[in-house]
C-alpha cells in the first residue's frame, strides 16, 4: 500500500516500483535469515523446539493451490502486460471471489462484511487523498519544495548526505506517525526536492529509487527506539514480557535493516537492476 500511494504521488510506474522492491525484498528475507541464526546461536533456547514437517497430502495442496493460483494469475498479467496493476486488483478480488465460492468459504453474511468494510476503507483512502491533494495545492502555489530545495542546495551537502538526511528524519517521523501518514505528509514536500539533485541517474530512475528507500525507511522508523509503535502494539499483545525485552528482541533486525538500507542507498543499481526489464 505505501508503494502504491508514493506511484501515486510521484506520478510513477507501479510496475516498476514493484520490480524495484523485488531484489531489496529478497536481501531483507537473507538479512533476517542470517539475523535468526545468529541470535539463536548466541542466546541458545529462544529458538523453538525442532518438529518433523508433516508429510504433504491432497488436502495441503488443494488448501494453497487456489492461493497459488491467484497469485499467478495476478503478478503474471501485471509483468507480462496483459492488465494494468489496477486492473490486476480487480482481477485478483474477482479470482478470490471465485475460488471462496469453490471452496463454499463464502456465506451471505461474510460477504456482506466484506462489502462493508471494503466501503469504509475506499471511503477512509479517498478522504486522505483529498487532504493530500488540498495539500499539493498549496504547496504548488507557495512554491515551498522549490524553496527548501535551493536552501539545501546552497548547503554544499552531497545528494546522497541529503538522502541520508530524510532518511533519518523518517526513522525519528516514525516514532509518532503511521507509514501512510508519513508519505502523505512528506513526500510533496520531499519528491520535488530531490529530483533537483544531481545523483547520475536519469530522473525516473531517482524517483524510483526514492521510493524503495522511503518504502524501507517508514517501516523501519516503527521498530526503532525510543518509541516504536509497532513494538508497542505487539508487547501489548504479550502482556506479561516487559518492554525492554521487546526492543532487545527487534535489535537484530534492526542491524540488518540498517546494513541494507546502507546497501541500497550507496548502490542504487541493487534496487533499479529488475527496472530495466519492464516496458
Amino acid at each position: 500500500m505505501p508503494l502504491v500511494i508514493y506511484a501515486i504521488l510521484a506520478e510513477q510506474n507501479i510496475a516498476k516500483l514493484f520490480a524495484a522492491a523485488m531484489v531489496p525484498g529478497i536481501l531483507a528475507m537473507l538479512g533476517y535469515m542470517v539475523a535468526i541464526a545468529i541470535y539463536v546461536r548466541v542466546v541458545p533456547g529462544h529458538a523453538p523446539e525442532h518438529e518433523e514437517a508433516p508429510q504433504l497430502t491432497k488436502e495441503a495442496i488443494w488448501g494453497v493451490l487456489p492461493i497459488a493460483a491467484i497469485f499467478l494469475i495476478v503478478f503474471g498479467g501485471i509483468y507480462t502486460g496483459k492488465f494494468t496493476p489496477t486492473e490486476g486488483a480487480a482481477v485478483g478480488a474477482a479470482a478470490t471471489f471465485v475460488a471462496a465460492l469453490a471452496k463454499r468459504e463464502i456465506t451471505w453474511a461474510k460477504f456482506k462484511q466484506c462489502f462493508y468494510a471494503t466501503a469504509e476503507a475506499s471511503a477512509m483512502i479517498f478522504m486522505i487523498f483529498l487532504g493530500a491533494d488540498l495539500m499539493n495545492a498549496a504547496l504548488a502555489l507557495t512554491q515551498v519544495p522549490a524553496q527548501l530545495a535551493g536552501v539545501v542546495q546552497g548547503w554544499g551537502l552531497s545528494p546522497y548526505m541529503v538522502v541520508a538526511a530524510i532518511l533519518l528524519f523518517y526513522v525519528v517521523l516514525g516514532a509518532v506517525m503511521d507509514e501512510l501518514s508519513m508519505i502523505l505528509l512528506t513526500i510533496p514536500i520531499f519528491f520535488p526536492m530531490i529530483m533537483g539533485l544531481d545523483f547520475g541517474m536519469p530522473k525516473e530512475s531517482v524517483a524510483i529509487w526514492f521510493g524503495i528507500m522511503v518504502l524501507m525507511t517508514v517501516g523501519f522508523g516503527l521498530l526503532a527506539p525510543p518509541v516504536g509503535l509497532n513494538v508497542y502494539v505487539v508487547n501489548g499483545l504479550a502482556k506479561d514480557i516487559p518492554i525492554a525485552e521487546s526492543y532487545r528482541g527487534v535489535m537484530p533486525f534492526l542491524i540488518s535493516d540498517t546494513v541494507r538500507t546502507l546497501l541500497l542507498l550507496f548502490f542504487p543499481p541493487i534496487s533499479l537492476w529488475l527496472v530495466k526489464y519492464i516496458g
